[in-house]
């Protein structure tokens, strides 16, 4: 009875371990962070699922490798040595992107480097994998991960429907729709952001008053 609960419990904090970065913890609607590259590279929905997945999978391998390794990482030079290993799978994101479509390489530019201070991974393997096994580390990581990429979709896809009618290039408007430019400029970046922030507060709070 007693291998029974507590395998229910493990399970239990598992799933819990991933379905945080959704929604409870999600990075960008609750932590509020990588404000950069969500601001930047949101103006279209291929954009933001592009970086929204490259940051994923450099946030899980890192999140493995740090937990593999937190055994043997001197506390002194911790820091520094996960910025190498985020590095390290932030240049093979580079170069992966680039070999897959040189257009999106080029739309997304400078923030692909960027996801080495993305401080959503760094926190991610300061506080979390270095503390926790392999298995975990994984959970959190896909959750985060999922969790940001998510996010940047949906301010991408609000902001290319209202600022070019279209959703992944395809048109959704007849030809008489005024598109408001205004939302694939920096600025539109700010209102779809505080609109989400909006929407996601006051769902919580029904939620908790519930």
């Amino acid at each position: 009875m007693s291998n029974d609960h507590t395998s229910s419990n493990q399970k239990a904090t598992s799933t819990d371990e991933f379905i945080k970065g959704l929604w409870r913890d999600n990075p960008v609607f609750v932590q509020v962070l990588g404000m950069c590259p969500v601001l930047a590279v949101s103006n279209t929905a291929e954009n933001a699922l592009a970086m929204g997945l490259a940051t994923a999978f450099v946030l899980l391998m890192s999140n493995i490798l740090v937990s593999l390794l937190r055994n043997f990482i001197p506390k002194q030079v911790r820091i520094a040595s996960y910025i190498l290993i985020i590095a390290t799978f932030v240049t093979v994101t580079d170069y992966a992107i680039q070999a897959i479509s040189v257009e999106l390489y080029k739309s997304l530019g400078a923030f692909i480097s960027l996801i080495v201070v993305n401080c959503l991974i760094l926190s991610r393997a300061e506080a979390f994998a270095s503390k926790n096994t392999v298995w975990k580390s994984i959970l959190d990581a896909l959750g985060m991960g999922i969790g940001f990429t998510f996010a940047l979709f949906c301010l991408g896809a609000v902001r290319e429907i209202l600022g070019n009618g279209s959703i992944f290039n395809f048109a959704l408007f007849p030809e008489g729709f005024q598109n408001w430019i205004v939302m694939i400029l920096p600025a539109g970046g700010f209102f779809t952001l505080a609109a989400w922030l909006l929407i996601i507060n006051v769902l919580q709070t029904r939620k908790v008053k519930s």
